[in-house]
């Protein structure tokens, strides 16, 4: 198992990573999610051994590994531009680590036909990194970390040079495969999308803290900010001020976009001010609706989302027609 305790990195004399501490369990996959320049790709650099933390602890089944350098760590990392050797071919790739450990050729010829036969790739052996298209390239790089046997897996955005279907497409046999392998890995993604598609946890990082971790389920459900769910477009975020409770315990919240009424849990007094989410869903039996002029509508999927001209929006089966006064009633809650 990787434990990370009170990990701190600062750049140009301002903190960039504060306090982080996270584990990753034997068989789990969490994805570290976060904006550019939130840190995620330099803690991966720290767990790696290819930079080094100011204070705090990076241990793996409980050996700290501060003095451990990096080709010692038995870590595996893929990048997004693959890092393929171009001068030599799919085997030799896969070959590569199993040769600079001295393992006999015929061992070596056999786990890397077992791995391209993993990533689908077992008439591959032969072609030219150049010959290959991306996605082929990707599993080329993942077969080649595989081969080494990794006791831990990473992925620095390892798909964000790959169209959408295909990143689709390969979110799912990563997700086999790490199943299959049951080899604990950290995944960086800016993407929310694949975060959700792969974690078993998702961590949020923002200024260089975790602001929120749980299961996609749980970060999706309940956001807990306004930044993360802005961050995760869960739907509209507004601020409005408590009004005071009614007798069945729900909240009257004021906002510059009306009046909601609002269950929370949260101890609020009159007139502090309250982050509140409408997410964009309509439901019909709730009492809360978002009023506006159609500004815009835009097909999406299997729905319309409907813009309105003082910046909500939401999600409808139907398309209205622009410059049209509409209503649609929402769920509000409290992220806070």
């Amino acid at each position: 198992m990787l434990e990370i305790q009170n990990l701190f990195k600062s750049y140009d004399a301002k903190p960039l990573l504060s306090d982080i501490s996270l584990t990753v369990a034997e068989g789990e996959t969490i994805c570290l999610l976060g904006a550019s320049g939130s840190g995620k790709s330099t803690l991966l650099r720290m767990i790696a051994g290819l930079e080094s933390p100011e204070s705090g602890l990076i241990a793996f089944d409980g050996l700290d590994l501060a003095s451990t350098p990096p080709h010692l760590r038995d870590f595996g990392l893929v990048f997004q531009d693959y890092a393929l050797f171009p001068h030599l071919n799919v085997n030799d790739n896969v070959a590569f680590g199993l040769r600079m450990r001295r393992l006999g050729q015929s061992e070596i010829e056999e786990r890397v036909a077992s791995l391209l036969s993993l990533v689908n790739l077992e008439k591959f052996g032969g072609r030219k990194i150049a010959d290959l298209s991306g996605g082929e390239g990707q599993r080329v790089a993942l077969a080649r970390v595989l081969a080494i046997q990794p006791r831990l897996l990473m992925f620095d955005e390892p798909l964000g040079a790959l169209d959408r279907t295909l990143r689709e497409s390969l979110l799912n046999e990563l997700r086999t495969i790490l199943r299959q392998t049951k080899i604990p890995a950290i995944y960086v993604t800016h993407d929310q999308e694949e975060a959700f598609a792969i974690a078993d946890r998702i961590l949020i990082l923002h200024d260089g803290a975790i602001i929120r971790a749980g299961t996609p389920s749980d970060v999706w459900a309940n956001p807990r900010s306004a930044y993360v769910a802005e961050f995760l477009g869960s739907g509209n975020v507004m601020e409005g001020k408590e009004r005071g409770k009614m007798k069945d315990g729900k909240r009257r919240v004021a906002t510059g976009y009306g009046e909601f009424i609002v269950e929370c849990n949260h101890n609020h007094s009159t007139g502090e001010k309250i982050p509140l989410l409408a997410r964009p869903l309509e439901v019909r039996d709730e009492a809360n609706v978002l009023t506006g002029v159609v500004a815009d509508v835009m097909f999406q999927q299997d729905r319309f989302k409907v813009t309105f001209d003082n910046g909500l929006y939401v999600y409808l089966n139907e398309a209205p027609k622009i410059g049209k006064r509409i209503s649609a009633r929402v769920k509000v809650e409290c992220l806070a």
